[in-house]
């Protein structure tokens, strides 16, 4: 059967104008809204812009936070969703008066079903995993890689009947006296017209890839933050602020984060296909292998997912730019100063006895929780494209493409007196070799702002009052839930998308020329 991620036309009716559900966006919350219609005996259409489908999904870390799973089961862990629901609060902080908590309770009620969900799917998971201040281990992480999400998801919708349309950008949604009928599309050659008896479930990803949004919900310091997936555009949020409806929590966003540049060819985890053997296999492997054994397929994704420690900057490393120039006071939000700086990145910079700490815990250089810890050795044998070493300053410029004399100035300026002002006490950087880690840049990772929603995942007017016919599922339809930790983007899309998609069915059903 050929990967439904790259499969440009799979439809049943590839010319019919009416169908009863018409899904925008091809990622998590789309497939699942796309395959709940289809599996209840409707006929979805469902459209994605770019040439294969997984969104954001497919950019994740693939993890999924759940309670009273198999998984959990087979641990022995008892676990309940009341308490998943608490935890929540307490990852959610500060914002926590701001939380949707019906949204909320919605959520972690039907996370069981979800996990059985996916799994009858074909994805494989791994764990769960410990991450505090959850009190049991709830993570779970897919596996070979995030990949597998569109892989499965799409295999399914296809083989449920629906119809897949890639490269397909949506241009408007279609009115008639206050109800969302259908939408316009374009797919690279020519505008079509689609009506949906059920209306739309708009499904389109976040805004962090579109710079007027995030300046206009989230501030102009944000809007200037490079997104981890840069077709993430908030297309669906346009088409529904432009028929009336309301952002909640516009201004959160997961960012700015620094993270290590990518290398230029995926690792060999990103490589591995989502083959549900495979995964199988390697399920195995996590439960019976030694961790010496498993330690450098982790290592694999943590040296290139995931981003600096904030504790190297705490045990007193510096950022320069690629002018040789310390330019932020490195435990103040550097992330946001990266940005303007030349080329929008910067390097890392420690000394000997900085880098003797980070090779064993509590210090390392990045973590995906419950999985590993990646420390300064394993970033030089899976990183050598980011892990610069050298005998002196001078050498490391050289290394680095900088002015030898202008990093030399910095590092000795840092020595005499800067390192004195910080905010702390830090020792100087005077003992060779010397490593610089990067270029990092800074990412916004996702935005949490979603539209105003009903509990039946209705997209709600300004007004109050629901858009008749319209839907939103993932982060369109977040509705004001936070989604803080490890796990929770994910888990909200494939539930709200499935819910949002068996609503819009019935109300397709309601709108069907009665049969007689």
């Amino acid at each position: 059967m050929p990967d439904p991620a790259r499969n440009n036309h799979s439809s049943r009716h590839p010319e019919q104008a009416i169908c009863d559900v018409v899904v925008v966006g091809g990622g998590g919350a789309g497939l699942a809204a796309a395959i709940e219609v289809a599996e209840r005996g409707g006929h979805a259409v469902l459209l994605e812009k770019n040439p294969s489908l997984g969104g954001s999904t497919a950019w994740s870390v693939g993890s999924i936070s759940a309670t009273r799973t198999s998984h959990q089961d087979d641990a022995g862990i008892v676990d309940h969703p009341d308490d998943h629901y608490e935890d929540m609060e307490v990852l959610a902080g500060s914002y926590a008066n701001r939380d949707n908590r019906e949204l909320r309770r919605i959520l972690v009620d039907r996370t069981t079903e979800m996990m059985q969900w996916l799994e009858q799917s074909g994805l494989v998971f791994v764990g769960p995993n410990v991450e505090p201040p959850h009190r049991q281990p709830r993570m779970h992480n897919v596996v070979p890689n995030s990949r597998s999400f569109p892989y499965h998801l799409g295999r399914r919708a296809l083989a449920a009947g629906v119809d897949v349309r890639l490269n397909a950008k949506v241009e408007s949604l279609i009115s008639d006296h206050g109800s969302i009928t259908g939408l316009t599309y374009h797919d690279g050659r020519q505008s079509h017209v689609l009506k949906a008896r059920g209306g739309v479930v708009l499904a389109a990803g976040d805004y962090s890839g579109s710079r007027e949004l995030k300046a206009e919900f989230a501030g102009p310091d944000v809007s200037d933050l490079e997104p981890v997936n840069i077709t993430a555009t908030g297309d669906g949020f346009r088409l529904a602020l432009e028929h009336g409806a309301e952002m909640v929590n516009g201004d959160i966003v997961r960012g700015p984060i620094m993270r290590f540049v990518p290398p230029e060819q995926p690792n060999l985890i990103g490589r591995l296909p989502p083959w549900t053997a495979l995964a199988k296999l390697m399920k195995w492997s996590f439960d019976h292998l030694p961790q010496a054994i498993l330690r450098p397929f982790a290592m694999s994704f943590l040296t290139t997912a995931l981003g600096p420690s904030v504790d190297l900057f705490k045990q007193g490393a510096i950022l320069i730019n690629q002018n040789g120039q310390r330019f932020v006071d490195e435990i103040n939000k550097p992330g946001m100063a990266v940005p303007h700086q030349p080329e929008r990145l910067a390097y890392i910079v420690m000394d000997a006895k900085l880098a003797g700490q980070f090779t064993a815990w509590p210090y390392f250089i990045s973590t995906a929780p419950g999985v590993a810890y990646a420390y300064l050795d394993d970033y030089r044998r899976n990183r050598a494209d980011i892990f610069i070493k050298a005998d002196s300053v001078g050498e490391l410029a050289g290394k680095l493409g900088l002015d030898a004399s202008v990093l030399q100035q910095t590092i000795g300026q840092y020595n005499r007196q800067d390192r004195k002002t910080r905010n702390g006490s830090f020792p100087a950087l005077d003992q060779g070799p010397y490593i610089a880690l990067g270029p990092v840049r800074s990412y916004v990772v996702f935005t949490d702002g979603g539209l105003k929603v009903s509990l039946q995942h209705e997209v709600l007017h300004s007004s109050g009052a629901p858009i008749d016919g319209l839907y939103a599922a993932g982060s369109n339809g977040q509705g004001g839930v936070l989604l803080e930790g490890h796990g929770h983007h994910l888990a909200w899309a494939f539930i709200s998308g499935r819910r949002a998609g068996e609503q819009a069915l019935a109300r397709a059903r309601q709108h069907s020329p009665k049969q007689g």
